[in-house]
């Protein structure tokens, strides 16, 4: 008796990107940004919502 291949996730394909790194780095530059303007929570916001659509171009992109 032979064991079958493990069958990959539905959602993973090879190659895919992942978006949610943009949002933690542009969250995390936005609040080092912000810090140093003396504006640390609207630099967060402001890196947050710059990453979220650099996310959300990596996906549309991976779309096609």
């Amino acid at each position: 008796m032979t064991i079958p291949p493990p069958s990959p996730r539905s959602g993973a394909r090879a190659g895919s990107t992942a978006g949610g790194f943009l949002v933690a780095l542009g969250a995390m530059i936005g609040t080092a940004i912000g810090f140093f303007v003396g504006e640390a929570t609207p630099g967060f916001l402001i890196g947050l919502a710059v990453g979220a659509v650099g996310a959300a171009l990596v996906w549309w992109r991976g779309r096609g």
